[in-house]
């Protein structure tokens, strides 16, 4: 009797631990589901923030044995699936045993994770829940991880390009008139995300084709001045850019408002932007065109340009600007309405002088540079600017033309007291190799880039200096 009571409670106790392991079992299971679960999900929000790190991450699923999406590797059997649905049965034998225990059995309708049943030879069913929870949450720490990690940002870098270094309206040896192409950008873009041009003397867009700079490319374009040779290629580029992009965006072109000469009439740079288009207006060309591609502006390439005017002061103003890049203005001497730049950027800046000199005319003077381009150029990494070599003032040169302009010797030392670093000279009158300016025959003979170097050198200046000749460039930082 004692004995086969004894054997009754040993068959509820182990009964009651079969159900308890059962129980445990199915928490379990309910357990690594809600797991799986939120893993899953903050899974597909790192996966949908951070794809660009999945390389990553598919590594640390190879690690923990599974594979990555399109391996031709085992394939594993498919667990993005719903909750299990389950069956409840009862079982009177348990339910009114003598226990006293009434106890309902959770039967997963799941097929029974066996060879027979795992029929692609890959985890068991709690094995693949386990991985599957684990591969997401390496994911995780491999997407996130690798996100954190600061990457190395491009270093920003400047170029300043001679465009074109010929003096005057005079063709000589085939140079490009006046201009100067500042680009700004990063190592990424081959410092290519904006492009300015100052001045753009014949040959302009020539030039530019060779450093890969299409007109609709440009950004802006300043004018020191209303002369000829610094303004001739604009028509070229800015109709290139209304014959091929008339849908893009307007150019701007930024210059000075209208100056009033002391003789009477105006200088204005927004007329000669106005009617920039007229002779191509008046020849029919315009219209032909048109009628070839609807797209093009019936009114002209002046219909392409966003003019930005600005009465320049004898301080600097700022007159343009994108992003980093920050072009200032002021006026300087040589006609009504010149103004001289300067183009700020984190990589470095430059100053563009155009044809400046000293407010008075002639000497007696300290300087023939100007006062006001000296104020622009305080600390400035690159001045460019116009040169008159000494060797003019006896080639017959007159004194109106000779004395406002910069010579070479008074610019080295306006260089020097600013501390800029690199000098580069263009505009050169006389050229390298020319016999004459114009009508004036340089005595002595040609003159070498040397004797440019040493004028310059008389003036005590120890910085980088560029004798200007067409593509020349100056690069910040070196590479």
């Amino acid at each position: 009797m004692v004995a086969s009571a004894l054997a009754i409670k040993r068959g509820c106790i182990k009964s009651n631990l079969s159900m308890m392991g059962i129980q445990f079992t199915v928490l379990r299971g309910w357990i690594v589901t809600g797991i799986y679960a939120a893993t899953v999900a903050v899974g597909i929000w790192v996966f949908a923030s951070v794809m660009i790190n999945a390389p990553a991450a598919w590594a640390m699923f190879k690690r923990i044995g599974l594979s990555a999406p399109g391996s031709a590797s085992r394939p594993i059997r498919q667990h993005l699936v719903p909750v299990p649905k389950t069956s409840r049965t009862s079982d009177s034998s348990t339910r009114r045993g003598g226990c006293g225990i009434s106890t309902y059995l959770e039967q997963d309708v799941w097929p029974e994770d066996d060879d027979e049943n795992n029929v692609g030879g890959g985890h068991s069913r709690g094995a693949i829940m386990t991985k599957t929870a684990s591969a997401i949450a390496a994911f995780v720490l491999a997407a996130v991880g690798t996100a954190t990690v600061p990457t190395a940002e491009a270093a920003p870098c400047l170029i300043v390009t001679l465009t074109g270094t010929n003096a005057g309206p005079p063709a000589i040896n085939g140079l490009a008139g006046p201009g100067t192409l500042v680009r700004y950008g990063d190592d990424a873009n081959n410092c290519g995300a904006v492009k300015l041009q100052f001045d753009a003397g014949r040959g302009t867009n020539m030039r530019l084709s060779q450093v890969g700079v299409a007109p609709a490319q440009l950004n802006a374009i300043f004018f020191t001045h209303m002369h000829s040779d610094h303004a001739d290629g604009f028509a070229d580029i800015i109709q290139l850019r209304w014959h091929f992009n008339s849908k893009g965006s307007k150019l701007d072109v930024v210059c000075s408002s209208d100056a009033v000469s002391t003789f009477g009439f105006i200088i204005s740079c927004k007329k000669f932007v106005a009617h920039i288009g007229d002779a191509y207006l008046q020849s029919g060309e315009i219209a032909q065109r048109h009628s070839e591609n609807k797209d093009r502006l019936t009114g002209g390439p002046a219909e392409l340009t966003n003019v930005v005017t600005f009465e320049p002061k004898n301080e600097p103003q700022v007159v343009w600007s994108s992003g980093d890049v920050k072009v200032s203005a002021i006026r300087s001497a040589h006609i009504p309405g010149h103004a001289s730049y300067r183009v700020d950027t984190p990589a470095g800046s430059a100053v563009i002088g155009g044809d400046a000199g000293n407010d008075v005319a002639a000497p007696p003077r300290a300087t023939s540079t100007s006062g006001q381009v000296e104020k622009l150029a305080k600390g400035v990494d690159v001045i460019v600017h116009s040169t008159m070599h000494p060797v003019m003032k006896d080639s017959g040169m007159p004194a109106l033309i000779f004395y406002r302009q910069s010579g070479a010797t008074d610019l080295g030392a306006m260089a020097k007291r600013v501390g800029a670093k690199h000098l580069m000279l263009t505009h050169l009158a006389p050229q390298i190799g020319a016999e004459r300016v114009g009508p004036w025959k340089i005595l002595g003979g040609p003159l070498t880039e040397a004797d440019y170097r040493k004028a310059v050198d008389a003036s005590g200046y120890t910085g980088n200096v560029v004798v200007g000749t067409d593509l020349v460039s100056v690069r910040l930082p070196a590479k």
